[in-house]
Formats: C-alpha cells, sequence, structure tokens
C-alpha cells in the first residue's frame, strides 16, 4: 500500500476558523501556480493561534440558462436547479470542489468563502418552465451546492426559486445539510399536495464535534434530525442520506445514523461511500493529519482498500460504493439496519400530473402561466 501522505510542518498547526479546508490548491486548468511561503504561514499561525480568519465573499453571477441536464447513469434524477456556485458549509469531502476551478478559483478555500449566487435564478427557472417544450419532470436542487447554505438566509434565491415551482406546480425535491429548509415549509406543502415535492437531508454523523470539524457551516446533526421531524410532521416525504460513509470515520455510525433517522420521522435512507477526486485528496488528507494525526494514517489505509488500493475511483457503479471487503461490509450493514428500522421500502417517486393537468385543461385561448398574454 502506499504510504500516507506527508505535509510540510507548517501546515499541521494552521487552520482557518470555520473553514473546512487548510489548503487552496492550485487550479487544474492553469499553468501559472503561486505557492505561499511557509515562513508567511508561520507568522499566521502565531498572530492567529486559533485561526485565521477567511472572510466570504459574494459574488453576482449572470448565468442565462438554470435548469440542467444529468446523464450519470449513478443518479436517479434527470435535472438539476443550482441556485448558488460553492457551498459555505465547507464539507472537506465534498464532491462539488472540482467544479469550482472552471471558473478560475481553487477547490479549497474557494470554494467554501468565494460564492457565486444566481439572483436570476427565478426569473430563469419562470421562463424555463414555461417553454412548451417543458413537461414538468421533477427538478432536484441541488446537485453542486447546497440550496440553504448560510448566504441563502437573506438572498433568499431557493425560497424564490421554489415560488415559481409552486406557481406552476413543478415537481421538486431539496437536497441540504441546513434546518433553513423548514422556513419554507409553506411552500413545500403547496406542493407536497399534489405529490410535487420531497426532502432529503444529509446526515453523516451523531457526532457534534466530529460534525464541526468535518462540516463547519452546515447545520448541528441535532438540527437536521429536527428538521426532518418538521418537514415530516408537515407531510413531505424525507429521505436521510449518511453521505459520505468515511472507513474509520464514521462507518461505525451507521445503525445509530439510521436509527435517529427513523425516530425523527425519515420514510426512506441512503448512503454513498467517501469519493475523492482531484486535489480533493490533498485537501482531504490534509484535514485528516490537522484533526486526527494519530489515526490519519489508519483512515488513508481503509479508504485505500474501498478504491482497490486508490484513493478514488472514478467508474461509473463504483464510484458511489467503492469495492473490495470493506466496502461490501459497510454496505451489508446499512442494509441490515436500513432493514431493520423500515427505510428499506421504495421511494414514492414525484408526480408531474398536476403540471401537466394545468397546461391541458385551460380554456382554449386563455393566457396561461406557460404562455404569455397576447
Amino acid at each position: 500500500m502506499p504510504e500516507a501522505t506527508e505535509f510540510p510542518d507548517h501546515l499541521s498547526h494552521l487552520s482557518f476558523r470555520g473553514r473546512g479546508a487548510g489548503l487552496n490548491p492550485a487550479n487544474r486548468f492553469e499553468s501559472l501556480r503561486l505557492h505561499v511561503l511557509g515562513d508567511y504561514l508561520d507568522e499566521i499561525a502565531v498572530e492567529h493561534p486559533d485561526g485565521a480568519q477567511v472572510a466570504t465573499h459574494v459574488y453576482h453571477d449572470k448565468t442565462r440558462s438554470i435548469i440542467n441536464r444529468v446523464d450519470s447513469p449513478d443518479l436517479h434524477f434527470n435535472w438539476t436547479v443550482n441556485p448558488y456556485r460553492g457551498c459555505e458549509h465547507g464539507c472537506i469531502y465534498c464532491y462539488a470542489r472540482p467544479g469550482h476551478e472552471y471558473l478560475g478559483l481553487s477547490c479549497g478555500l474557494d470554494f467554501e468563502s468565494k460564492i457565486l449566487a444566481k439572483p436570476d435564478a427565478p426569473a430563469l427557472l419562470r421562463d424555463a418552465l414555461a417553454a412548451p417544450r417543458w413537461r414538468g419532470e421533477p427538478i432536484v436542487m441541488s446537485g453542486v451546492t447546497d440550496p440553504y447554505q448560510p448566504v441563502e438566509r437573506s438572498l433568499q434565491i431557493t425560497r424564490r426559486c421554489l415560488e415559481v415551482c409552486a406557481e406552476f406546480r413543478q415537481p421538486v425535491s431539496l437536497i441540504t445539510k441546513n434546518h433553513l429548509i423548514v422556513r419554507d415549509l409553506d411552500l413545500l406543502k403547496t406542493l407536497a399536495a399534489d405529490s410535487a415535492a420531497s426532502a432529503a437531508l444529509s446526515i453523516t454523523t451523531l457526532d457534534h464535534s466530529l460534525a464541526t470539524k468535518m462540516e463547519p457551516r452546515a447545520s448541528s446533526p441535532r438540527q437536521r434530525l429536527d428538521a426532518v421531524r418538521a418537514l415530516r410532521q408537515a407531510g413531505i416525504p424525507v429521505t436521510v442520506m449518511t453521505a459520505p460513509i468515511i472507513p474509520g470515520l464514521n462507518d461505525r455510525e451507521i445503525p445509530a445514523l439510521l436509527k435517529a433517522a427513523a425516530d425523527a420521522g425519515a420514510s426512506s435512507a441512503g448512503f454513498t461511500l467517501l469519493r475523492l477526486p482531484y486535489q480533493i485528496k490533498s485537501l482531504f488528507l490534509e484535514w485528516l493529519q490537522r484533526h486526527f494525526p494519530q489515526r490519519a494514517a489508519h483512515v488513508e489505509s481503509l479508504i485505500r482498500q474501498t478504491r482497490d488500493g486508490e484513493l478514488n475511483q472514478p467508474a461509473f457503479g463504483q464510484r458511489m460504493r467503492g469495492s473490495g471487503v470493506i466496502a461490501d461490509q459497510i454496505a451489508r450493514t446499512f442494509k441490515v439496519f436500513r432493514r431493520r428500522y423500515g427505510m428499506d421500502k421504495p421511494v414514492p417517486p414525484l408526480s408531474s400530473t398536476a403540471f401537466e393537468h394545468a397546461r391541458a385543461t385551460r380554456p382554449s385561448g386563455e393566457p396561461t402561466l406557460f404562455e404569455p398574454a397576447p
């Protein structure tokens, strides 16, 4: 097995308050690379023993389209809407981090501190749903960001997109780590009346200390379970995603996670194994060395044992589940306890009936939500 990755000494004691990443790796598409001298980083560490502060900056994303086609055979949905790019939650393992490199930024600290917001998203969504070619297929919010990350509290782009969905009875499923989703129960209840809304809460650990290190600006595990309860009580179907499972860190929590999810009212559950594409490998291994120096080599070894000796398997069919004895054991454990707690039933599909019915039954010649008045 390859040896555990080593990092310079100055990185072992430099941290950033409230951030997951401790590095800002060079963009893999850029030929020019900037390296910060270790002496300077040492000075920062001395001046800020509790962690240096990195401010969040929000930029206007002027994208002109909002519904994205998904063609991955590993996923069960075809369309996504992403109100933001980047995510302030700062989850160290986030598979979406490399997307920031297409913007000329880093997948490290840039991903969680330089957020691109799409204030035009609601208007773009309304135009897309009104297009004659759109048939009301279910949409997932979101694929490569969290629609309820902290900046959503003030910007409310996700809420305004949901208002458009409610107007059109457009079926939508939300994936988040933030309790803020309960703010929009009114809109989700309206959609759920037509079987057009569902939610998934990602809960990776019940250990508050681990969650704070791994997902520094996401809601606490307790708050996420509270959100599951609130959604369930409002009649919104809820799935809990124990994702990702990280061998040696949270894999032993699978039974407790599933019991807590069932007790909170989740009707189904899913999981994925840790994925480390591109520079996320360096980010994650540095994070391990920083927070769990005594366990880092062991955890890295276990991860490699689920990835045929590597840190990542990009092939469809393997990237979500891994391979080998440990990966199989994780999958079997999840399956046993999901069945034990009654969360192994198929998730009811979202319905597009109300969306299509509204288009079909409007009297001829009368303007609708989907066609502009003459």
